[in-house]
């Protein structure tokens, strides 16, 4: 395994889910919907990351999602990396939207440079061996906190503790039942990882 072709987002309301991406982020394939019932309360254990050219974009971006139903959880604020928001979406998702840049040298068009998604681990050390013996290279790597080397994915991979995840989303970490999203990858793995993040075939 390789890669991440897609991320599918569970949701009681398909319907709603997919009408809110389409209008908030415009994402295409890389988000997918699926319709579920699973259980599920609090925080999910992940959080997914627009990255964006410049603040102008994080604007922009925050702004069609709360126009499209998306509730503010961490508005939109200078930070030591650059300017970032966290939003959640209808269906529970927690994303993030942010850029390096401190300013705007040209107009912002809602463009999305990549999207990150970070699990959260109990043991980020277990995690991270899981990947790699499933065939992921290990780029980044300090403390609680590591990332994948995915070149050409559609979705960029990392693992954080679940605490810290949280945290820096603006979330209580409490959270139980089904993380509600489901990982593809180009090749078609299927399994779950130690902290029941499930991988299978796309939507």
């Amino acid at each position: 395994m390789t890669s991440i072709d897609s991320v599918s987002i569970e949701a009681t309301d398909p319907v709603v889910a997919e009408r809110f991406y389409a209008e908030a982020f415009g994402l295409g394939e890389r988000i997918r919907v699926i319709e579920t019932d699973a259980p599920t309360s609090g925080f999910r254990g992940y959080t997914l990351s627009l990255t964006v050219p410049r603040p102008g974009d994080v604007r922009l971006l925050v702004d069609r999602a709360v126009a499209a139903g998306a509730t503010v959880v961490k508005p939109i604020a200078k930070n030591l990396w650059g300017v970032g928001a966290t939003v959640q979406a209808p269906d529970g998702a927690i994303w993030k939207i942010a850029t390096t840049a401190k300013k705007d040298t040209t107009p912002a068009t809602g463009a999305v440079d990549s999207i990150v998604l970070l699990l959260g681990a109990e043991d980020v050390t277990a995690t991270k061996r899981f990947y790699v013996d499933h065939g992921l290279k290990l780029g980044k790597s300090f403390g609680s906190y590591a990332e994948f080397d995915l070149p050409g994915t559609a979705v960029k991979l990392g693992v954080y503790k679940r605490r810290a995840l949280a945290k820096d989303a603006g979330v209580d970490e409490a959270g139980t039942g089904s993380h509600r999203i489901r990982i593809a990858s180009r090749e078609g793995a299927t399994f779950t990882d130690p902290d029941g993040f499930v991988w299978g075939q796309a939507a």
